[in-house]
């Protein structure tokens, strides 16, 4: 094989309480074309996942070109980052047959980003909870649930937006966060997405990035009155995320009332994960 092509879904990670743990998978894909004979844009995040795939490989490296096909908004919070990273890292795994399983190279994936929450759900679909070793549980997600988002055109840098979080937090804080992160991993693996409601609250990240990001509040309060469950800080934003069980469309009006410049996107969840197209 000389060529192949990636499709990697889109990523919302936290889901409001699970910081760097949680995330769901969506219906909107980037493609990465990775071959032998092309050349790609130098780029420093493909570099780096493409020397770690032959160190973990124990393969020479060989040269390679790369190019994407993107429809997932780039620094919005959306995962872009690790679709290339699992684009790159599959094609190469393709090119050099398959030496790695999809296993090994989520895991590569994982500590190139530094957490387990988007990669989890890009490589394997559906919604995942993940720890920080890579260990991760997996469950498909019903075509009931729908994810609608707001995607302002302003990005937001992941590693900026991280210094705004505090080293220390409140016990009692600690202890909210568990308890709703654990009653939404519960509602996704049964099923009885009811539970999402209230559920999506956080004292951990949003309130430290809520000033940078002033439709974050408005746009959940929004999509609550206009019958979503919860809303939360897709990533670190700036994109905002409402899960339904009702009408999206009413949902969608609602958040783009808050924001009218910014896109609205009405997705399902990818329950595949990272696919080979070619």
């Amino acid at each position: 094989m000389n060529k192949v092509t990636i499709r990697v879904p889109a990523t919302s990670a936290n889901l409001g309480p699970g910081f760097d743990c949680l995330g769901l998978a969506l219906d909107l894909h980037n493609r990465v074309t990775v071959d032998r004979a092309g050349a790609g844009i130098s780029d420093a995040m493909v570099g780096a996942a493409a020397d770690a795939f032959f160190a973990a490989a124990g393969l020479p490296a060989f040269a390679y070109g790369w190019s994407i096909e993107a429809d997932i908004p780039r620094s919005r919070g959306l995962g872009s980052s690790v679709a290339v990273r699992l684009g790159i890292l599959h094609g190469l795994n393709e090119l050099a047959g398959r030496p790695l399983d999809a296993g090994q190279v989520y895991l590569i994936c994982a500590k190139l980003e530094g957490h387990p929450d988007n990669a989890a759900p890009a490589a394997f679909g559906g919604f995942a909870a993940a720890r920080p070793d890579g260990t991760y549980f997996r469950c498909d997600v019903s075509p009931d649930l729908r994810c609608i988002l707001l995607v302002p055109p302003d990005e937001v840098d992941t590693d900026a937006s991280r210094l705004r979080l505090p080293d220390h937090v409140p016990h009692l804080d600690a202890v909210f966060n568990i308890s709703h992160a654990s009653l939404i991993t519960a509602a996704f693996a049964s099923q009885r997405y009811e539970l999402l409601r209230g559920s999506m609250s956080d004292r951990l990240h949003q309130p430290y990035r809520e000033p940078a990001i002033p439709h974050l509040r408005p746009a959940i309060v929004a999509g609550v009155k206009a019958g979503a469950l919860g809303g939360y800080l897709s990533g670190s934003g700036s994109a905002v995320a409402c899960l339904t069980l009702g009408d999206p469309g009413a949902v969608a009006a609602a958040l783009q009332s808050v924001l009218p410049r910014a896109q609205v996107l009405i997705l399902g969840a990818d329950n595949h994960g990272v696919a080979v197209e070619s």
